[in-house]
């Protein structure tokens, strides 16, 4: 490609359509991330600070790495805004983003670039860059050029959009005397100080072992106080809810003692977990933790499978064999679902508990066992014996030692834990990579009321692993696959923040759009106009006009995909 002299910037509208201002929550967001609004002077006491208290080179640095991931972030959002736009009017997008920030007004002067090959070679002059003017205030003139956090946002948002490591250096700068900021942005090989300029982007060894040690230790102390305070169980590893510390700490109580416990919570909320994490803690932990979901067996064969079967019981049955009791003999017995049990099955269940005793299905001969029986039930077992369809003594015997794990609406403070804990999980048997969780999605997450609970979480989790592209931002509709129906509950919290917050618009263009809509709409009054047909030719033109791009299309009608994607939906039918 040849360079051009003069280079244009393409509209920001785009851009300014995804800034969103929800005060009524407190909450800023540009797309699907939550932004902020801070001092330049701050930012100025903050790089004052650092250069004083790490010296000049590890404060470089420091801000280089800010501004590279503050870049590389900005980076994930060009294929979601402008899908349509040619590679250079998409990358421009950074340098835009730079200006709507109020970072830096920058002008392009040449941009020559190439995905397919990863050739690239640009320059840039920046105007009025607030990092040299918060430097000229707080420390003066620098010998050296000073824009420190604004070059690694080039440099990172370059290299992701490049897919090579590309880096950003100033020719010129305000800072050091200059009458305005020059940049110049090549392959890192290309650069003499190559070397210089990739360890700057790498963490700062003596701080990262400083906080590597810190944090070992932190953690160390935390398992440290959980082995005192609850054994080995595994449900130390997740969760930090005073709800489900308070579980936790009955089933570490339960673990000392042969107790039978009976745990009770919705479907989905780790029922299975507990009873093993119980068992593991428990002096039982070296023999078998045997699981039975009653509900999965057939009512003529859980007394069968329960308790064992001898030759010839019934028709067969042509050899004897051992049932889950038997099987799980001196360790634990996992009854899921325990009021599906039959009622001959709930007769010999009660004998068991109270002489730990058993007869195997069509044998006379008593055998004694020794386990431990953790049951769990996701209705409420008292009603099912009012109900009749529970025994009511053996209600009284599993109920010794209830314990209620809450459901996952509950346990708030808990979500964050376990999203990252299922990302980890699913990174990995996926062996891809992603970069997290939007802040918009991270705050529908936390408003949902999980029906399905820590089940529902980790399936989400892991078709939002599924969907997303390597080195992504995991976005809203990643999770749900009804968000087209805008009257899902997600789908009306992700966009009460959008519909009603002022956006950035100038107040003589609204009311000049409000006088426009209102001369239009008593044209249509007076011709008699159906609403129905109107929005029908209405969206269709704006399809028309995107060439059938969804997206595109729902940014000229200024509604979101999903909404637009709903309105069609009903066309169709």
């Amino acid at each position: 490609m040849s360079k051009q002299p003069e280079l244009q910037f393409p509209g920001s509208e785009d851009l300014l359509s995804q800034l969103h201002f929800d005060h009524e929550n407190g909450k800023i967001w540009f797309n699907e991330q939550r932004m902020l609004l801070i001092h330049a002077s701050v930012m100025g006491l903050l790089r004052k600070e650092l250069i004083e208290t790490l010296g000049v080179q590890r404060a470089r640095g420091f801000l280089m790495r800010f501004g590279y991931h503050s870049g590389w972030k900005d980076a994930e959002l060009v294929s979601k805004i402008r899908p349509d736009l040619s590679k250079k009017q998409s990358f421009y997008m950074g340098p835009q983003l730079h200006i709507i920030k109020g970072m830096v007004n920058v002008k392009p002067t040449s941009l020559d670039f190439d995905l397919d090959s990863g050739t690239f070679d640009g320059e840039f002059d920046w105007f009025d860059s607030y990092e040299a003017e918060i430097h000229l205030q707080e420390c003066g003139i620098s010998e050296d050029p000073i824009c420190w956090t604004l070059i690694g946002y080039a440099s990172g948002y370059t290299t992701y959009y490049m897919g090579r490591q590309i880096i950003f250096k100033e020719s010129m700068c305000k800072g050091a005397g200059a009458d305005h900021c020059h940049i110049i942005g090549k392959p890192v090989e290309e650069w003499e100080d190559s070397v210089e300029l990739e360890s700057m982007l790498l963490p700062d060894p003596i701080a990262e072992e400083l906080f590597s040690l810190q944090s070992q230790l932190s953690e160390l102390r935390a398992n440290f106080g959980n082995s005192e305070k609850e054994g080995d169980s595994l449900l130390n590893s997740v969760g930090q809810s005073s709800t489900f510390r308070n579980a936790c700490q009955l089933i570490h109580k339960a673990s000392t003692s042969k107790v039978t416990v009976l745990l009770q919570g919705e479907t989905g909320v780790g029922k299975e977990i507990f009873a093993r994490g119980l068992h593991q803690s428990s002096d039982r932990s070296d023999k078998p933790f045997i699981a039975v979901n009653c509900a999965c067996i057939s009512p003529d064969l859980i007394e069968a499978e329960l308790f064992g079967v001898e030759k010839g019981a019934f028709t067969g049955a042509t050899q004897s064999r051992e049932g889950r009791f038997e099987r799980a003999n001196g360790g634990t017995l996992f009854l899921d679902e325990v009021v599906d049990l039959s009622a001959r099955a709930q007769a010999s269940l009660l004998r068991v508990l109270q002489e730990s005793e058993l007869e195997r299905v069509g044998d006379n001969r008593t055998r004694f066992i020794d386990v431990r029986v953790v049951a769990a039930a996701n209705i409420n077992l008292e009603k099912a014996v009012q109900d009749g369809v529970f025994r009511e003594d053996l209600y009284y015997r599993l109920n010794i030692y209830p314990v209620h794990i809450p459901p996952l609406r509950e346990r708030g403070e808990d979500i964050p834990l376990l999203i990252n804990h299922f990302l980890e999980k699913y990174h990995n048997f996926y062996n891809k990579r992603t970069l997290g969780v939007s802040d918009m999605a991270m705050q529908a997450l936390m408003e949902y009321k999980w029906p399905g609970n820590i089940r529902e979480l980790e399936n989400m989790i892991e078709r939002g692993v599924i969907l997303s592209e390597n080195n992504h931002t995991i976005g809203l509709d990643s999770f749900f696959p009804s968000l087209s129906e805008p009257s899902h509950p997600l789908n009306i919290m992700s966009k009460r923040a959008l519909d009603a917050s002022p956006q950035i618009t100038n107040s003589e263009t609204d009311n000049s759009k409000s006088n426009s809509y209102k001369s239009i709409c008593k044209e249509l009054l007076n011709n008699s106009v159906n609403l129905d047909e109107f929005e029908s030719a209405l969206l269709l033109e704006a399809m028309e006009q995107s060439q059938g791009n969804i997206s595109k299309a729902a940014r000229l009608l200024g509604i979101t995909r999903p909404q637009l994607a709903y309105r069609l939906k009903k066309l169709e039918s």
